[in-house]
């Protein structure tokens, strides 16, 4: 079955695109299509571009059916996004640097941005994706030229634009277990000055998971969004774009399996066996969270999740120098409930109320006009509020209910700017300085157990003012060929464990964590038809920031330490080949290794068994993470008749996954391939297809823990297959 299948996706043929006015014919020639980023704030091909990134359109996103950040991993070398227990907080890690964190209040390694603002909290990221042009993620620390420091990477979502021209498009897929997605835009002039731009998107459906008890189904999305953009020119040379948007997020979430029989009141109770059939789950609603919270007695695991926000950036030509300021204020009020022991048992579960307000401003000169020397200078200042409950019952097992409230500010401003200057043709240095301060406040952290206070409201603060920067020299020996070397320094902020506790000192801040990277790299375009790039990186780490654990009275609870000194290295390897007209072969690998220096750290495994702290010397072990990541698409377009005709399969593999925790949650190596086939008219405006993801049926978890006494793990999602329905003016 596995060989057909495979003979077939080689054969057949791919999506239309979401958003042409009309389909492209095969080309006349071989070639690879040049990208344009802004990875450096101004527009330049890719391949001129000394960082390693990657690049995907919103065709790539389309194809591959990503809807969601999180869906990334698989169309990105060296990038790793872990959903929390299945939760909407995601754990980002880019060339081995990350951060997991269940909680909402910590700041990622990875920073996400939407058209410049940043998304400083992972649960601002969960947000539907749609009218995406391109995706930009950029590998190794960023700060010379973002608004915010990151120690990991950047990942640059960059949406449709209004137009100078009308347009308008739309598309609609329908998928198995009933899933639908669809979104659409209309574009252009309103006036001679004015430019507007509306879309929109939703995802509804898809539930494939069943409660093992009562057979009702779970994961049934409900999603909608929608974006405002106006263009507005206010002189010939000032010009502003305002985009307002907003999402409303009421989906089920995906749910928890048990890995190992669960003996639930420690025994005292009836034991759940394994699930066998990794599609079953269960849930049952703590009668504590219907009190305290506006859960129902009927509620399933999901969230109900209100966002939008506004930004200006506005652009002053002032000849030589191009002045930009971009305004943005972004608020999420996210309501979620987890049942983390994935069973009827009032063992684990979870709610998380969250209501977050962020407001920044940045301000740059960059030059503006042609030359060896090209420089950018800006100021960037942020303020963010979270006021935070976070409520887990444990009524089955400790015969208790825990309630933890806090607000967290955080205020920062920083000045950073970058220099290039070209010598000749061939050599060019890049120079950067950035410099911080941050503020971190936690307030009125409490926590209450079985409704007695247990920790008062109490207060801790933690700052930071680093400098940090980069240089690096690029080399181009010949026009089609760039070589690359560069060391930078990247921070991350320091934070607080917010997990249940009765202790004062569990919420002691942890320290910020420090990465200097070195990289050498390489783009090559050796013909029109072949493009070769690589790169080569060692990040010597310092007070890496380390998931950990605290044994208190209610057993193990997560706490964040430092892990003195880490190191991490490896590389990539990306790859596009269009052998002949029509045919495109894209391929990429990467690899990353680490190893801590020096970390005394607790052994979760021993203690467990033992129940009392017991801790063990990690200097020498590997941090855990997968090594190895691997992933390719071969696509072909042929004219047939008076249609266009365009074959698709993508494919990735995962090496296997390495748990902090242990050995039994580590996730195994899976693959992942993807294919579908396309027809549109050579000179009309609509597109059919049909797809299948998850070609093979490939069974994979995307998380593994434990929570209490339960050892759970989310399923990745089963094959699906559907249609895919486009029009654009």
């Amino acid at each position: 079955m596995k060989r057909f299948l495979v003979s077939a996706a080689v054969g057949i043929v791919g999506a239309a695109h979401a958003g042409a006015a009309a389909a492209q014919a095969r080309p006349a020639e071989a070639s690879v299509e040049e990208i344009v980023v802004t990875a450096q704030r101004r527009e330049q091909a890719a391949q001129d571009v000394g960082i390693a990134l990657s690049v995907l359109g919103g065709d790539d996103l389309a194809q591959r059916g990503i809807t969601n950040v999180n869906q990334l991993q698989t169309a990105t070398p060296s990038l790793d996004i872990e959903p929390a227990f299945g939760s909407g907080a995601a754990q980002f890690r880019l060339r081995g640097v990350g951060f997991q964190d269940y909680a909402t209040n910590n700041t990622p390694t990875v920073g996400v941005y939407v058209n410049e603002v940043a998304y400083p909290i992972p649960v601002m990221t969960q947000g539907l994706i749609f009218d995406v042009q391109r995706v930009e993620v950029l590998r190794g620390p960023q700060g010379t030229l973002y608004g915010r420091n990151t120690t990991g990477g950047a990942i640059n979502f960059i949406t449709g634009m209004p137009t100078a021209e009308v347009a308008a498009g739309a598309s609609v897929e329908f998928g198995r277990f009933e899933a639908l997605k669809a979104e659409g835009y209309i574009s252009g002039p309103i006036s001679e000055s004015i430019r507007g731009r509306l879309s929109f998107g939703t995802e509804q459906g898809g539930a494939w998971q069943h409660n093992r008890e009562t057979g009702d189904s779970l994961g049934d999305a409900d999603k909608v969004a929608a974006r405002a953009m106006l263009d507005i020119d206010v002189t010939p040379n000032l010009g502003v774009m305002l985009d307002v948007h907003a999402g409303i997020d009421k989906s089920e979430n995906i749910g928890l399996y048990l890995t190992e029989p669960f003996s639930t009141r420690f025994g005292a109770g009836p034991t759940i066996p394994a699930d066998t059939d990794t599609t079953g789950t269960g849930w049952s609603i703590s009668p504590g969270l219907v009190a305290d919270t506006r859960l129902e007695v009927d509620s399933k695991p999901g969230r109900d999740n209100k966002t939008w926000g506004a930004s200006a950036n506005a652009s002053w030509d002032l000849g030589a120098v191009k002045l930009t300021n971009i305004a943005a204020y972004d608020y999420l009020h996210r309501e979620e409930y987890g049942d983390y022991d994935a069973s009827s048992s009032i063992a684990a579960d979870v709610f998380f109320g969250s209501k977050v307000k962020v407001w920044s401003d940045e301000l740059r000169l960059a030059s503006n006009t042609e030359g060896p020397l090209q420089w950018v200078a800006g100021v960037y200042v942020s303020r963010q509020v979270l006021r935070e409950r976070y409520y887990s019952d444990f009524l089955d097992n400790y015969g208790l209910t825990a309630r933890v409230r806090y607000t967290q500010e955080v205020t920062s401003a920083s000045v950073f700017g970058q220099a290039e200057y070209a010598f000749n043709d061939q050599w060019k240095l890049i120079g950067g300085l950035r410099y911080e301060e941050e503020t971190r406040e936690l307030q009125d952290f409490t926590s209450a157990f079985g409704g007695a206070t247990a920790l008062p409201e109490s207060s801790v603060e933690t700052d930071m003012n680093p400098t940090t920067g980069k240089i690096a020299l690029e080399y181009k020996p010949m026009a089609d060929v760039l070589i690359y070397a560069s060391a930078s320094k990247g921070v991350k902020s320091g934070g607080f464990t917010t997990y249940n506790t009765a202790n004062r000192a569990a919420i002691a801040a942890f320290k910020p964590e420090t990465l200097y990277a070195y990289e050498v790299g390489f783009k090559t375009n050796p013909t029109a038809a072949l493009q070769f790039n690589g790169a080569a990186f060692f990040y010597d780490y310092r007070d890496q920031q380390v998931l950990s654990a605290r044994l208190t009275a209610n057993g193990l609870v997560g706490s964040f330490v430092n892990a003195p000194k880490s190191e991490i290295w490896g590389g990539e390897l990306e790859l596009v080949w269009a052998p002949t007209a029509g045919l495109t072969i894209s391929q990429s690998a990467s690899y990353k290794d680490g190893e801590f220096k020096e970390f005394r750290d607790l052994d979760v495994p021993a203690t467990r068994a033992a129940g009392v702290e017991v801790y063990i010397d990690k200097s020498g072990q590997e941090i855990p993470f997968g090594k190895w990541t691997y992933g390719g698409s071969v696509a072909y377009t042929a004219d047939v008749g008076d249609f266009v005709v365009r074959s698709e399969l993508n494919y990735s593999w995962r090496d296997d996954q390495v748990s902090w925790l242990g050995e039994k949650y580590d996730i195994p190596a899976y693959w992942l391939a993807n294919a579908s086939i396309g027809v549109t008219p050579a000179d009309g405006p609509w597109g059919a297809s049909i797809w299948v993801r998850n070609l093979f049926d490939e069974e994979y978890d995307l998380t593994r823990n434990f929570f209490t006494e339960a050892e759970v793990g989310q399923r990745g999602t089963p094959r699906t297959y559907g249609v895919r329905l486009t029009y654009a003016y």
